[in-house]
């Protein structure tokens, strides 16, 4: 890449992303934090920061948005 492009700041961090790829599959919190190897807490942090990040009340909501964004394939 050359040093004059300019690439936009992804929207979600790479574990926002993860989170929600798994939250897609219909996995539980419990079950996302087992899989990532973090704690539910974080999970829902992850989960709560991006829903502030898109403006969406829901998780639901966030999904919807994400792909709407092109952000998240389902």
């Amino acid at each position: 890449m050359k040093e004059h492009e300019f690439r936009p700041k992804p929207l979600l961090t790479k574990r926002e992303r993860e989170v929600f790829e798994l939250l897609v599959q219909d996995k539980t919190t419990k079950e996302i934090a087992a899989q990532l190897f973090i704690s539910e807490k974080t999970v829902r942090n992850h989960i709560s920061n991006t829903m502030q990040k898109l403006g969406v009340k829901g998780r639901s909501q966030a999904v919807i948005e994400l792909v709407r964004l092109g952000e998240l394939k389902i």
